[in-house]
């Protein structure tokens, strides 16, 4: 499974579990990236892709439901229970540190860095997207 996420620069993910940005450019390139599977995500992630595409599949226990081959944007959900099932990490980093309580709670350390990018962003200068590997 291809789990995406959107990070900051100290890996936060929430803060008083609200995101902290919805841009356009990432979703666009999640959706150009997950064409050819299925897009798994939990309703709170689904409302930035409205209207959702019917690519999305959308359910609360996404990352127990996706199969190996899908894919997850997580937003909100721990990945420590499903790390066995999860091939490759697709991170969307801001060249910023927000206010966060919610971090990744998967340690990047036996992950492998498959490559590293960066464009821009409708709300974010420079956004780096990074793929981690097993």
């Amino acid at each position: 499974m291809t789990v995406y996420l959107c990070l900051d620069e100290k890996n936060g993910m929430l803060f008083h579990n609200r995101r902290q940005s919805r841009d356009r450019a990432v979703r666009a390139d999640i959706l150009r990236e997950c064409a050819e599977s299925t897009l798994w995500m939990d309703a709170y992630s689904a409302s930035q892709f409205e209207p959702v595409p019917a690519a999305i599949v959308v359910a609360k226990d996404c990352l127990a439901r996706a199969g190996i081959a899908d894919s997850c944007f997580v937003e909100r959900q721990v990945l420590a229970p499903w790390v066995e099932k999860i091939g490759r990490l697709v991170i969307y980093r801001w060249n910023r540190a927000y206010p966060s309580d919610t971090c990744l709670d998967v340690s990047l350390e036996n992950w492998k860095l498959f490559s590293r990018e960066e464009f821009s962003g409708y709300s974010h200068e420079t956004i780096t997207k990074e793929v981690y590997r097993k």
